[in-house]
């Protein structure tokens, strides 16, 4: 079953998986690609520098299992865990790297492929860091495929962009008409203890969802370019250091249901934060800023569990990182 490396039966070879148009985006926003460029060290697609992974989970005998593998280093898994005693068939996967972060010129994919009826949670070893790039930039692409009856969570830990860094991420989602995705993003605003915010150079992120036809159902783009534009207005970071969103597609609960239940959540936390209704009524979203990671990070547990008991009538449980 865990294979690194190589392809393995169901999917595309290891061939199609190192061809370029798999791992680099179609499309860079420019205030990130005009930094293009050859770097010192190990140039952009070089072993290293590519890391992939695809993953293809299934239901079988009662539970979620990993049938399709392959990894590329610097990105690797841990084996599923089923700790979750109020939901012991979800498949729990952390997301690892070998590179302890992110540099100039690396080129990173992950695809994960949910089937028919199946429960997928996954999370990262820790936060993302985005390390100083003088040279080219990094780019992260994340697909996520959500069959019938699927519900996945895919729940990042924080990216922080260090003084430099240039980056862009996309993460794309098709989700079938009656499956769930519960996906989240957090960054900080820099190294916040070092005194170091918006140094970066470029960070600028998009999330896209779509039906199994291709319709969007919605985007999300954000565009932080500090030395372009204020990133500390009222329409964009204030003056808070860490900003933090949960989008919930699903049919399961009518929309302004979880939107309600997510806002009630977040009533208390004294943060600036709110709930609404995503286009479409194909679900909510929730937005969160704070001056610390550890208030954001409650209030952000806070809607994910009021999430999973509205919809699974269970709690979330600890995210474990170990």
């Amino acid at each position: 079953m865990y294979h690194a490396g190589v392809g393995i039966s169901g999917a595309s070879g290891a061939t199609d998986r190192l061809a370029p148009g798999r791992y680099l985006p179609e499309w860079i926003p420019e205030a990130v690609s005009r930094h293009a460029s050859d770097v010192d060290m190990l140039p952009a697609g070089s072993p290293g520098k590519v890391g992939l992974l695809d993953l293809a989970f299934e239901r079988i005998g009662g539970r979620t299992e990993l049938t399709g593998h392959y990894q590329k280093a610097p990105l690797h898994i841990a084996r599923p865990l089923y700790y979750d005693p109020e939901l012991p068939d979800t498949a729990y996967v952390m997301l690892m790297s070998s590179g302890g972060g992110i540099l100039q010129g690396d080129r990173y994919r992950i695809d994960v492929s949910c089937g028919e009826g199946t429960s997928v949670h996954l999370t990262t070893q820790g936060a993302t860091r985005l390390y100083r790039m003088e040279q080219d930039y990094a780019t992260q692409l994340v697909e996520l495929t959500a069959g019938p009856g699927s519900y996945v969570e895919y729940l990042p830990d924080t990216t922080i962009p260090f003084g430099g860094a240039r980056y862009y991420q996309r993460i794309g989602v098709t989700a079938a008409p009656d499956s769930t995705v519960v996906l989240g993003e957090t960054m900080l605003a820099g190294r916040l203890a070092r005194e170091e915010r918006h140094a970066y150079t470029a960070y600028c992120s998009d999330i896209e969802v779509r039906d199994t036809g291709g319709r969007l159902l919605f985007a999300d783009p954000l565009r932080l370019v500090p030395e372009e534009r204020t990133v500390t207005g009222p329409a964009v970071l204030d003056g808070f250091g860490v900003l933090s969103s949960l989008y919930v597609v699903t049919g399961a609960q009518p929309a302004q249901v979880v939107a309600d239940a997510m806002h009630e959540a977040l009533a208390g936390t004294g943060l600036r934060a709110g709930a609404g209704v995503l286009p479409g009524d194909r679900g909510a979203w929730a937005r969160i800023l704070g001056a610390e990671s550890p208030e954001v990070e409650a209030a952000f547990r806070r809607v994910w569990d009021a999430v999973r008991r509205l919809l699974l009538g269970v709690p979330a449980p600890d995210r474990r990182k170990q």
